[in-house]
């Protein structure tokens, strides 16, 4: 596995990820659908967050939505399934904005990733964070960093000792330590959140 002896450079990770399985990176199709997905798993439990995608789902027969279908959907009905107010609401937007930009999962595809989070963040509800989840776990991109995401800001903490008061400093410390696994981020990212769930 390539990218496991570029980041084996790396001797505190190598030492916290050693007895991991390698990952594996999968593209995936209806990039709409997946951003809904990534807002709604936001502050939950990987297990909340599954149960309500499946109660989505079922919202469309069990189907994936296209956009149009997502934008026709009632708040109300939104709510019903256990989403929160904003919640319903940003989803709602992320439907109604690919629909007005026609944006097609190929057109996307072929934007590099600061493009696609200056594009997509400019969605309400849509952050930084929900913008690198996808490019991670839809368009499968090798090289995404998350400092804002709190599983890898535990883990780093941990792994490399780090001090998190100066939330600031803290940030340029994860943002630095990771330039060394480039072209490889994503991947680090992986493991370091199956060392957090150990």
């Amino acid at each position: 596995m390539h990218y496991l002896e570029h980041l084996n450079r790396d001797p505190q990770l190598a030492a916290a990820i050693q007895n991991q399985e390698p990952v594996v990176l999968k593209e995936r199709s209806n990039f709409c659908l997946r951003l809904c997905a990534s807002i709604m798993s936001q502050q939950l439990s990987t297990k909340v967050a599954e149960v309500l995608f499946r109660r989505f789902l079922e919202l469309f027969g069990g189907n994936e939505p296209s956009p149009q279908q997502i934008a026709a959907t009632p708040h109300e009905v939104l709510r019903g399934i256990g989403l929160s107010n904003a919640k319903a609401n940003y989803v709602l937007n992320v439907a109604a904005f690919f629909q007005e930009h026609s944006l097609a999962d190929d057109r996307l595809r072929s934007m590099d990733n600061e493009e696609l989070i200056g594009l997509l963040t400019q969605i309400k509800g849509v952050g930084r964070w929900t913008v690198e989840m996808l490019l991670m776990f839809t368009l499968g991109r090798e090289d995404v960093f998350a400092p804002d995401d709190y599983g890898i800001q535990m883990a780093m903490k941990q792994i490399y000792k780090l001090d998190d008061s100066n939330k600031k400093a803290f940030r340029q410390q994860m943002v630095a330590i990771a330039e060394v696994w480039k072209p490889y981020r994503t991947y680090a990212c992986l493991h370091l959140w199956r060392y957090k769930d150990k």
